[in-house]
């Protein structure tokens, strides 16, 4: 039957994995998409639950030797004590830093990080011999993309959930294909949430400067 051979697509590569990693996959998943909900909401609640889920991915992926994925969520991790000190701050008891679109200055920075992302996770792949696919090369530069959207996350820019649209799309076949089903949904799912995110922050920013 076509169901039971989607099934047997999506789940039989977990035939082979530990018990528990497959909890923590769930477990993560779960804080992952509960974070990106955060995000949609504008809640600074989106980084403790962020961190926790991109801190046992950075376990997951260490174990499965999945080096470039780690590092993004190694970055997510340090970014997200970034952006919830960035988004907490407050001057006379007032939060100050709120969503807005992205400056000059912004987008400098963000080509810097991408290509320097790119330069970085080519040489790792390349020390480690890792170039033995044409997902690799896809990862590398999904690396670059999920970098420049976690930087406009962190600073609260609009933008950025257009670079997680486009990262979370190209994850889709990404993680299918290295036979994660369950980070595939979740990256399904963030898809369809991002897109929603930014119609959500668009709605906040123009509530408080009417165009």
């Amino acid at each position: 039957m076509i169901i039971d051979q989607i099934f047997d697509y999506f789940f039989k590569p977990y035939e082979g994995y530990c018990g528990f990693d497959i909890f923590l996959e769930f477990i993560a998943v779960f804080l992952g998409i509960l974070s990106v909900i955060f995000a949609k909401m504008n809640k600074v609640a989106v980084y403790p639950t962020g961190m926790i889920s991109t801190g046992i991915f950075v376990y997951l992926l260490f174990h499965f030797k999945l080096l470039g994925d780690m590092i993004i969520n190694a970055y997510f991790f340090f970014m997200s004590i970034y952006g919830w000190f960035y988004w907490s701050y407050k001057r006379n008891g007032q939060i100050i830093n709120k969503v807005s679109y992205s400056s000059k200055n912004d987008y400098i920075i963000g080509s810097f990080i991408f290509l320097t992302s790119l330069i970085l996770i080519s040489i790792i792949y390349k020390l480690f011999n890792l170039f033995t696919s044409w997902s690799a090369y896809i990862d590398t530069l999904t690396t670059g993309i999920f970098f420049v959207a976690m930087w406009l996350m962190a600073r609260r820019k609009i933008e950025s959930w257009i670079f997680w649209i486009i990262g979370d799309l190209i994850s889709i076949p990404l993680y299918l294909y290295k036979g994660l089903a369950i980070t595939t949904i979740q990256y399904f799912i963030f898809t369809i949430i991002a897109v929603m995110g930014y119609k959500s922050w668009v709605k906040i920013y123009k509530e408080r400067i009417p165009v």
